[in-house]
């Protein structure tokens, strides 16, 4: 033991009192926050100009009432009214009349007029728009663009559509049309906490407003901390690992210490840079978010969940860092093998948006309890509200810690054996020998 901790201690100075380590704590938040800030920026600034929609009505009576909706719409939202500065594109519409006898034709020529950016884009209302009947699909209205990316104006559009719509169909029924707005006023639904009771007083706490940006801005923070930590603790481990195996430090190494106490000693020292790297972020941000008022948001209840996934994500993908580094004959090598070492990561994070969507459902589930995603995906389902039930968090964490210490046994018997090795890198088929066989 006396052997592993010399080696971590080396290991550990080694790599807090490098210049990239104390520039990596700066740097590596204000990418990842600062690449947070941008979008929140950009989005805050929408596009202005003028947008020119083409409107083709097979009704001959739709058209009106969803221009007249569309643009009453424009006019109450295109200016903010506590600064009166433009916060939305302004939309004109014109009317086509349609062409029964060559609707293609019509079609080819309004879609010539968007590539040429005479219009935005223009829509169709069918003749069944209005009157449907049992099948929706045949009162589809077709919007037609080239807009790329995220397309808020078809949102925008399509309110504007069936709000006129609806006034059509009421004007059939004999509804006055000053009564138009009040029938179709739109009721917002605010969301809100939990009733809660104090335990020292015993009254009823009354519900907080609650936003839905405010129930995940925790958990994402948490989650991508995590992971950010644990990749900066990884994946210098494979760099390492070879370097000192092609300098031919680790014979000097192995001159004191068994190959199992260097790979110990070399992920307790990983271990120790991601503990020092996570206390900073958690105890700045702590501070941080105190400073502002908002404390509130800080999952302290999570925070022994967080170092305990922190610790067993670490020594699990350090080890096989250290396995893999040690079959690699250059930096090269390991340098390529990067993406394949903190895949379980970037798998999780694939799944982490359907688990904010159904946090209990039974993919979610199932992902969080499969041990490589288990750190993340499980961390992220405990910090939504409502949280997971109590067994589960320790089902996975048995997963996490099984898995780790399977992993790190293998990779242990692969490094035992392809440290002192030089020359030709082993072939895929080597590696699971050693791994087997030792």
């Amino acid at each position: 033991m006396h052997r592993i901790l010399l080696i971590a201690k080396r290991d550990y100075l080694a790599t807090v009192r490098t210049k990239a380590f104390v520039i990596s704590l700066v740097v590596a938040p204000v990418l990842f926050g600062g690449g947070s800030l941008f979008v929140g920026v950009f989005l805050s600034k929408p596009e202005t100009g003028n947008r020119r929609i083409a409107v083709i009505d097979h009704t001959g009576v739709a058209a009106q009432a969803v221009v007249r909706v569309a643009r009453e719409r424009n006019e109450r939202e295109l200016f903010d009214k506590k600064t009166g500065t433009q916060v939305t594109s302004r939309y004109d519409f014109e009317l086509v009349e349609p062409d029964d006898a060559n609707p293609g034709a019509q079609r080819l020529a309004l879609s010539d007029r968007v590539r040429r950016r005479d219009l935005f884009a223009f829509i169709e209302i069918r003749r069944d728009t209005v009157h449907p009947g049992k099948d929706a699909a045949a009162g589809r209205v077709a919007y037609y663009t080239n807009s790329p990316g995220l397309d808020e104006v078809r949102r925008w559009l399509a309110d504007s559509i069936n709000e006129g719509i609806r006034r059509v169909r009421l004007a059939e029924l004999g509804v006055d049309a000053s009564h138009f707005d009040e029938i179709s006023a739109y009721v917002p639904m605010v969301r809100m906490d939990l009733i809660s009771r104090d335990q020292k007083t015993g009254r009823i706490q009354p519900a907080r407003r609650n936003s839905e940006l405010s129930s995940v801005a925790a958990p994402l923070t948490l989650v991508l901390l995590l992971g950010m930590i644990v990749m900066l603790g990884a994946a210098p481990m494979l760099s390492s690992v070879t370097e000192d195996k092609t300098q031919r430090v680790v014979e000097m190494l192995l001159g004191m210490a068994t190959p199992m106490d260097l790979m110990s000693g070399k992920v307790l020292a990983a271990i120790g840079v991601s503990l020092t790297s996570s206390a900073f972020y958690v105890v700045g941000g702590t501070v941080t978010l105190q400073g502002m008022g908002m404390a509130g948001l800080v999952p302290f209840g999570l925070l022994p969940w967080f170092y305990v996934y922190l610790v067993a994500e670490v020594t699990m993908l350090c080890a096989l860092a250290a396995g893999l580094g040690a079959a690699c004959s250059t930096p090269q090598e390991a340098g390529n093998l990067t993406t394949l070492l903190i895949s379980p990561v970037i798998v999780s994070y694939f799944f982490m948006m359907p688990v904010l969507r159904q946090p209990n459902s039974g993919v979610a589930t199932a992902m969080s309890l499969l041990p490589p995603c288990t750190p993340v995906l499980m961390l992220l389902r405990q910090a939504m509200p409502g949280g997971v039930p109590p067994w589960q968090p320790w089902v996975g964490l048995v997963g996490v810690l099984s898995f780790t210490a399977a992993a790190a046994w293998l990779a242990g018997r692969i490094f035992r054996v392809a440290i002192l090795l030089q020359g030709k890198p082993p072939k895929l088929t080597d590696l699971v020998r050693w791994a087997v066989r030792g």
